[in-house]
């Protein structure tokens, strides 16, 4: 068992993988030892939305955090799809978190610690990342978070 796999074991992250629906995307595309991944959201094994609506609002930034936590653990799906082997994951370079929110909830940082959190959990110093986070308006299937990443990769 990879270092990473029993990192996820130890917090009880289980990873599970999805189809990506629609010819012109992919989960993850690399270029050369970058892999950029595509935006993820907080949906089940099956693509339904585990948390839906807008923070401050209809959701608390407790829920936002999980909500982009999952997020990441789906990320993690994805990046173990495209690369074989999270072990091969030398850091993760950047991430970009949609938030979506009410108009008086400005804690959208806050709510992609979530994110990132989960990221150092699994990856440790290698799992830091510079990172953007951004409210708006609405987001697909009214999920409350959405996040893109870049990880640098190691063959």
């Amino acid at each position: 068992m990879s270092e990473i796999e029993k990192r996820l074991q130890e917090h009880g992250i289980v990873i599970q993988r999805k189809d990506r629906h629609g010819q012109g995307t992919v989960a993850a595309k690399r270029y050369k030892d970058l892999l950029f991944v595509s935006g993820h959201g907080p949906v089940d094994s099956e693509g339904k939305a585990v948390y839906t609506g807008k923070l401050g609002t209809e959701l608390s930034e407790e829920e936002g955090y999980q909500a982009a936590r999952i997020c990441g653990i789906n990320m993690l799906a994805s990046v173990k799809d495209a690369i074989g082997d999270l072990d091969r994951v030398a850091y993760v370079v950047k991430a970009f978190g949609l938030v979506a929110s009410g108009p008086d909830f400005y804690n959208q940082p806050k709510v992609m610690n979530g994110f990132s959190d989960l990221m150092v959990e699994v990856f440790g110093e290698r799992g830091q990342h510079a990172r953007s986070a951004m409210g708006t308006c609405c987001l697909p299937q009214n999920i409350p978070v959405e996040v893109e990443a870049i990880f640098r990769i190691r063959d």
